[in-house]
């Protein structure tokens, strides 16, 4: 263990990353506090080093790409509002994921920080529960408390199970009986608080992500799908049968002919802003500047017709596609874009082969989760972003950082 620790470069860096993880789904501030000195820490040890993480690779371009282009978008917006605080936003995850993946962390560091994230999480949710249970929140709806929102904890949620899975189906096979059992709990705790939050993007994405990452493993490993299928049809029978609040909340949008919740007049107030700027959009974090008013006289000079009963005004699109493309239009989601389908490609060319390290599955089954989450969640809520944003680039960085990857660029 000493040796291994001794491999630590930077360990007052590594120690902010850490501080960074606990704090991200816990405390607001301290985490703001975290990820500054982590990118001061960072930039410092880099230029005493003269190491800044190898040669320039695609990666580097298509990180660069996705930060400069929030600040485009943000001089020529069409609105005038919150669009710099929103490319400060993007840069804010994106920088993160690319400092990581320059980082040169050593195998025993991307335990730890893999460890902090999944025991933060684990601590917030036993906050979440008490507040919810104690009658503390307001929202009555299980948060995490730095998370907020319950779709935002959902999406949080989900990608955490799908990394403690990744870890359980990993290592299952190197572990004595205290530490299955203790995996099969936390990844249980993952799952049943995903249900809890009723959210059913998040648990219907969750749900098969955990049947995809068993059938990924398959060259290496065929008991997890046949145990995946059997678990997930069990819990989705479970939830039928005694009417969970998820399953309550589908019939009551169903008898009530609203089964999207509104997300279709959403969507057009989104359509129309970008039908308006569609080069750049209203810019970053001004979707909810998008009013009626705006809207009828946008369709009026288009000499279109305004029904403002098809139309539903709120704070964020509930997609990340259509809120990208209002907000940042095609120049910013062609970045977006540009950066999901690398993503896609790099983990179906760079898969681990059944040989490989069991780190090297566990990277590649954060960095699949963070993806799958991320693309099938954002079809109906607005994904990447905040906590969940800066969660799922950590886990991509932490992903392209290991060698094997780095070449695939």
């Amino acid at each position: 263990m000493l040796a291994e620790l001794k491999k630590v470069r930077f360990p007052v860096e590594t120690g902010l990353l850490l501080a960074f993880c606990i704090f991200l789904p816990l405390v607001e501030m301290p985490k703001n506090l975290a990820w500054l000195l982590y990118v001061c820490a960072w930039i410092v040890n880099r230029m005493r080093a003269r190491d800044w993480g190898g040669r320039w690779d695609l990666w580097d371009s298509l990180f660069a790409a996705w930060v400069a282009s929030g600040y485009l978008v943000a001089v020529f917006s069409g609105l005038r509002g919150s669009e710099l605080g929103g490319a400060h936003e993007l840069a804010r995850y994106a920088v993160l994921g690319w400092m990581v993946k320059r980082g040169g962390y050593g195998a025993r560091e991307i335990r730890w920080i893999l460890g902090a994230l999944v025991v933060s999480t684990v601590a917030g949710l036993a906050f979440g529960y008490w507040r919810l249970w104690s009658g503390a929140g307001k929202s009555r709806m299980l948060q995490l408390h730095s998370v907020g929102h319950v779709n935002h904890t959902a999406i949080y949620i989900a990608i955490m199970f799908g990394i403690c899975v990744s870890w359980t189906l990993a290592r299952w096979r190197s572990w004595g009986a205290e530490r299955r059992a203790l995996a099969l709990a936390v990844d249980a705790l993952m799952l049943v608080s995903l249900i809890v939050t009723a959210s059913r993007g998040a648990i219907g994405v969750g749900l098969v992500l955990l049947l995809i990452l068993a059938l990924a493993w398959w060259p290496r490993w065929r008991a997890p799908l046949i145990g995946s299928v059997v678990a997930v049809a069990l819990i989705a029978a479970a939830l039928v049968l005694f009417k969970i609040e998820v399953i309550r909340k589908q019939n009551d949008n169903a008898a009530a002919q609203n089964v999207l919740s509104d997300r279709d007049g959403i969507w057009r107030m989104g359509i129309a802003a970008w039908e308006r700027y569609p080069w750049f959009g209203v810019g970053m974090d001004n979707y909810s500047l998008i009013s009626h008013e705006l809207v009828r006289s946008w369709r009026t000079e288009a000499g279109r017709d305004f029904d403002a009963t098809h139309y539903v005004r709120s704070p964020h699109a509930h997609s990340l596609y259509v809120n990208a493309l209002a907000e940042r239009g095609a120049v910013g989601f062609t970045a977006l874009a540009a950066i999901l389908l690398a993503w896609f490609v790099a983990l179906v060319r760079r898969r681990p082969l059944p040989s490989d390290r069991d780190l090297a599955w566990l990277l590649w089954g954060g960095a699949a989760s963070a993806w799958f989450v991320t693309c099938g969640v954002g079809l109906v809520n607005t994904t990447l972003h905040h906590e969940h944003g800066l969660l799922a680039a950590l886990l991509l960085g932490l992903w392209l950082s290991t060698p094997s990857t780095r070449r695939a660029s």
